[in-house]
């Protein structure tokens, strides 16, 4: 890849991050700009809502990771994707006792990285939350067997080792540790720590696709917002809006360029265009299941004005409800939900993973489900 390319990405992901920049904030030198095919094309993977490491220390716990991690690994080699984004809820904190959850997060990316696969993160409502104490751990039985990156301690009679207090200390992992470990171990994460004016929301970045034909423009922007929860409510600021309007404006000031969102839970939004009756998709909407009403962020301070005045933003996606797979169209944009992926968390559903294909010139995206069984549905086309 030539230096002007390299620096023009660098300058894109340095502006993203030029509100008061934190460590691990700009992709690094060895990293190669993504961009679209020689055959104008750039597919993406959304693999949401996996929570790893939940119920860690049962049977069910670790089986349902294998679980997941045969998705994604049946999804990769199908799909063949040019880019992975971990929509949210990679682990579930709240289930894991144990001082450093990275290892569980590591797994998470371990399908994508083995294939070589660059990949990016945002943060979800259970990736930081803090510990909950199980009821039946207070039962007869007392704390079971418990398992720690650097220790195995059989818990009896009722005693708790010093090594447990000293490995397993319940008190989670932060957003910010969580993505400085993974961004430091991987030359394959363009996951970026955003500006540290918006904390405790972390994981505010913007990628650029660039184009097939010329390295120089950017063809596509990828917003990455953290919309909160386990550690802090679930919103997206007001100080975040600002800092999207800036951004976009800086670097799309006349809004040519597309802009696609990404974040883990909904807004507000979706349920004014979810689909009514519950259980049943009707057009214009598409999709497969609508399980459950959507659960979105507890309060929006104008980050969804500022989507729909710009022209440019063409659709969001969001995970959190395991039981809504659908797109409905919302005045001039999309909001979808993705597929959920992971065997941790709620829901029997069929798992599988929403795909984005992108076309450069025209600029079309389409999308469809593929789930882990092999097979495809609910094909949208995002760009009309």
């Amino acid at each position: 890849m030539g230096t002007p390319a390299l620096l023009l990405f660098l300058v894109i992901a340095l502006a993203a991050t030029s509100d008061c920049r934190g460590h691990h904030e700009a992709p690094s030198l060895w990293q190669n700009p993504l961009r679209f095919s020689a055959d104008s094309a750039f597919k993406i993977a959304l693999f949401a809502d996996l929570h790893y490491g939940e119920n860690a220390w049962t049977d069910w716990g670790p089986a349902q990771d294998d679980n997941s991690d045969r998705v994604m690994s049946a999804v990769l080699d199908m799909e063949i994707p040019d880019f992975v984004i971990y929509l949210g809820d990679v682990i579930t904190a709240n289930n894991l006792p144990i001082a450093n959850a990275t290892s569980y997060w590591d797994r998470a990316l371990s399908s994508t990285r083995s294939r070589g696969i660059p990949w990016s993160t945002v943060f979800g409502n259970h990736d930081d939350a803090p510990f909950e104490w199980p009821s039946e751990w207070f039962s007869a039985t007392r704390i079971p067997q418990v398992s720690c990156p650097s220790a195995n301690i059989s818990l009896s009679d009722g005693e708790v080792d010093d090594a447990v207090l000293s490995n397993c200390d319940f008190k989670g992992t932060t957003r910010v540790k969580l993505s400085s470990a993974e961004i430091g171990n991987n030359r394959l994460s363009y996951s970026i720590s955003g500006p540290k004016n918006l904390w405790p929301s972390v994981s505010n970045y913007v990628l650029q696709v660039s184009s097939s034909k010329d390295p120089k423009p950017p063809a596509v922007f990828l917003y990455f917002l953290d919309s909160g929860g386990g550690s802090y409510p679930e919103v997206v600021s007001n100080a975040q809006a600002e800092w999207f309007l800036r951004q976009s404006q800086k670097i799309n000031p006349d809004a040519s360029i597309p802009e696609i969102i990404f974040w883990h839970i909904p807004s507000t939004a979706y349920k004014k265009v979810a689909p009514m009756p519950i259980f049943r998709i009707h057009k214009p909407c598409v999709g497969s299941i609508n399980k459950e009403r959507v659960a979105p962020q507890e309060a929006e301070w104008g980050i969804m004005d500022i989507f729909v005045d710009r022209p440019s933003v063409k659709a969001i996606f969001a995970g959190h409800n395991h039981g809504l797979d659908w797109c409905c169209p919302y005045k001039n944009l999309w909001l979808c939900f993705a597929r959920h992926t992971g065997y941790g968390g709620y829901g029997d559903w069929p798992r599988g993973s929403r795909i984005l294909s992108m076309t450069e010139q025209p600029f079309s995206i389409e999308s469809w489900i593929r789930m882990e069984d092999g097979t495809k549905h609910s094909h949208v086309i995002l760009s009309s």
